[in-house]
């Protein structure tokens, strides 16, 4: 399976904090069936100062890590970048790590704050498109106001948004309202992938195994796992073994 939104990577954002973290996350990871992770760090100007340059680094050296450690995850570099204005700087810098490309779109992770849909963001998204870039809604299900009315993503998804639903929602760790969120996106077919958004191990493991077989009681089981699979394989531009 691939993972393509994680924070497996330490000291940059409120994910693992320690190396020995990170590492402890890689094998559950692995453990669960996993075999490439995107590490997604937060990219949220004003609070979590990343920027690809920044996050390059150590990307390499953690995967030299996990070599010598001799885990079996394969990390690509990716970012949850928040909606915002300052967001947009960056892009204009090119100094946003991206998922992949698709179709001539560059695929973007993209967040929400957890409790609004910002005024502008269709404007924000028009913006994006405009520059050949798709957005990833990541953990929509987790956000109060779409929570409250799921068909506001309606706007977005019409415009050409994708949506990451998070692996947990769907067996309930987010609580009994993200999980009905969750399994009516995935009834109305508007998820595009499934993922961990793994912080920690305690609350927030990299568990994507148990998001699939839920989510294959709603879809079945070949729609479920493309979600890990042939559609994350394809945003990364790697071929399946």
């Amino acid at each position: 399976m691939i993972d393509l939104h994680s924070h497996l990577l330490f000291g940059v954002d409120d994910g693992a904090q320690t190396l020995e973290e990170s590492l402890a996350l890689a094998r559950h990871a692995v453990a669960d069936g996993i075999r490439v992770s995107v590490l997604t760090p937060h990219v949220h100007p004003g609070r979590y100062e990343n920027s690809r340059k920044s996050l390059l680094p150590h990307v390499g050296a953690f995967q030299s890590a996990l070599d010598a450690a001799a885990i079996p995850l394969q990390v690509r570099l990716g970012a949850e970048v928040r909606i915002g204005l300052e967001s947009l700087e960056l892009l204009a810098d090119d100094d946003v790590p991206f998922l992949g490309e698709v179709g001539g779109y560059r695929v973007m992770l993209l967040e929400f704050p957890h409790q609004t849909i910002p005024v502008g963001s269709q404007q924000f998204i028009e913006r994006l498109l405009q520059w050949k870039i798709r957005p990833l809604i990541a953990h929509p299900e987790r956000n109060k106001a779409i929570m409250a009315q799921p068909e506001r993503l309606l706007p977005f998804l019409e415009l050409g948004c994708w949506l990451q639903v998070t692996a947990g929602s769907i067996v309930g760790r987010f609580g009994d309202a993200s999980r009905a969120v969750a399994l009516q996106l995935l009834k109305n077919g508007w998820v595009h992938v499934i993922a961990t958004d793994a912080h920690n191990l305690r609350h927030r493991p990299p568990d994507l195994r148990e998001g699939v077989d839920a989510a294959a009681a709603i879809i079945g089981e070949a729609a479920a796992w493309r979600m890990v699979t042939e559609r994350p394989a394809e945003i990364l531009g790697v071929k399946l073994t």
